[in-house]
């Protein structure tokens, strides 16, 4: 474009805007005569355009709309989600670096946000960042990064993991379950008197004590064992196998305990069950086919198909949707969605992709500042709270940690690697965190109890690693000092 040009259209674009915009204001101005009638009307007598620079200052009402806008419920959910996303970023990247999993981070940095930390720290940021009223957008969003989640989880499972070392893996996952699960109702029955809230009988906080104890998280222990390179390991491979068995052990056993605690009478809990089972039934044995079919025609496609996509989301929605309304909870549904999508592995990796940026970058660290919000740490205030967070924290490990390494040395390994596979079974991570929640949802956690059992799922994912490296100097088994010095670099 030569300078003659450029000039010219300069010249045009500054006259055009300026008459036209000189001729709004004069019409606006000239219309502002029709109001005569109106004169009485507050609003419009206030609307005048030449008070607008003569009611007040110009500073101070800058000021005033600011503030206005920044108390906003929708500008505030936008510096919330960035507030909650840096600091989950941040304290993921500094765990790390000392070879924790990034997700305990992410699981602490909810901690920090909460009353317990920025609370204490900074009240008044604390109480302006996250006042109650402006809460109801994080939670539905967060509600949505869990069923996210949950389907990711589902989507992870590879059946043949299952397949191929089933006899060992049910023997070792099975035992990991029913010994904590032992050991939670035991705890249960002496925390019951003190620590139960009003109106919950025995059987549902029982129950949801021996489920919380019993769970492995199977999503942070699979990103252990990839990031450390060993996922052909004889040890890795066993104790994806077993994590993954134990997943799904775990989650129909949270759908019948949910359903009995909903349940009104004995009638309501059959139903809830005959109905979860007819649900089951027709997800596996006629949805699975139907997917699995159109992911043969559409899920080998170079670039996936959005319909394709979009079709796989409806999927998983209505299965949330169906058994929330069961009785069961929404997240079995989104759990057994993640099952039934077509097996092909390139396929489902492209999918956990497109779904993980959303669902764990952003989603999930608002449901850790929820998390973060309902613990507090200030209520364990006394000495004998501290012994109780202790005991809960050693039955944990003792269930879960004791259990899976006695069956695996049963099934004819070396004391070395069934020690080290009850260390990475003792993995809990998010997927304690996500029943924590759904128990302090429903009612069978107090804000105590709830705070001491947050703190034992980040205490046990915590100690995995030292754990691997304490069982390393005990033991010369070769095979184990590879796994270590792959696990610690």
């Amino acid at each position: 474009m030569t300078r003659k040009a450029l000039h010219r259209n300069v010249i045009f674009y500054l006259v055009v805007n300026s008459v036209f915009v000189l001729m709004v204001f004069l019409i606006i101005v000239q219309g502002q005569q029709l109001e005569t009638s109106q004169a009485d009307d507050p609003y419009i007598a206030g609307n005048d355009l030449t008070d607008l620079f003569t009611n007040e200052d110009l500073g101070v009402s800058m000021v005033r709309s600011i503030a206005s806008n920044l108390s906003h419920p929708l500008s505030l959910m936008f510096l919330q989600i960035a507030v909650i996303v840096f600091v989950a970023r941040l304290f993921g990247l500094l765990f790390y670096r000392i070879g924790q999993p990034t997700v305990l981070g992410e699981m602490t940095a909810g901690i920090v946000l909460g009353p317990s930390v920025l609370g204490i720290c900074c009240p008044h940021l604390s109480r302006f960042l996250f006042s109650p009223s402006s809460l109801g957008w994080l939670e539905t969003l967060s509600t949505l990064g869990l069923v996210l989640f949950v389907f990711i989880v589902g989507l992870e499972l590879n059946s043949n993991l299952l397949k191929n070392k089933a006899q060992t893996a049910l023997i070792v996952s099975h035992a990991s379950i029913v010994v904590p699960f032992f050991m939670g109702v035991c705890l249960a029955y002496f925390l019951f008197t003190g620590f139960a809230p009003e109106g919950i009988s025995f059987i549902s906080f029982s129950l949801f004590m021996g489920i919380a104890m019993s769970l492995t998280a199977f999503p942070v222990l699979a990103r252990i064992i990839r990031e450390r390179k060993l996922t052909q390991s004889p040890l890795g491979t066993l104790a994806l196998t077993c994590a993954a068995a134990d997943d799904v052990t775990a989650w129909c056993l949270l759908a019948g305990v949910v359903g009995i605690i909903r349940a009104e009478t004995i009638m309501t809990f059959v139903a809830t069950l005959m109905l979860a089972i007819l649900y089951i039934l027709f997800m596996i044995f006629l949805m699975r086919p139907i997917l699995q079919r159109l992911g043969n025609k559409y899920a080998t496609q170079e670039h996936l198909s959005k319909g394709f996509i979009a079709l796989l989301f409806v999927v998983l929605f209505l299965s949330a949707f169906a058994t929330e309304t069961i009785g069961i909870h929404a997240l079995f549904g989104a759990f057994l969605a993640g099952i039934i999508m077509p097996q092909q592995i390139d396929f489902r990796q492209a999918l956990i992709s497109r779904i993980e940026d959303v669902s764990l970058v952003i989603l999930l660290p608002l449901f850790f500042a929820i998390n973060g919000l309902k613990t507090q740490i200030s209520l364990l205030n006394e000495g004998y709270l501290w012994l109780i967070c202790g005991l809960i924290v050693l039955v944990a490990v003792m269930g879960k940690f004791g259990g899976s390494a006695v069956a695996a040395r049963f099934t004819g390994h070396s004391w070395a690697d069934s020690l080290a596979l009850g260390a990475l079974m003792n993995t809990r991570g998010l997927v304690e965190l996500v029943v924590l929640s759904i128990g302090y949802d429903l009612g069978i956690l107090t804000p105590t109890i709830f705070t001491m059992m947050v703190l034992m799922a980040l205490v046990t994912t915590f100690m995995t690693r030292p754990m691997l490296w304490v069982i390393s100097r005990f033991f010369s088994d070769e095979a184990l000092k590879v796994t270590n010095k792959r696990f610690t670099k």
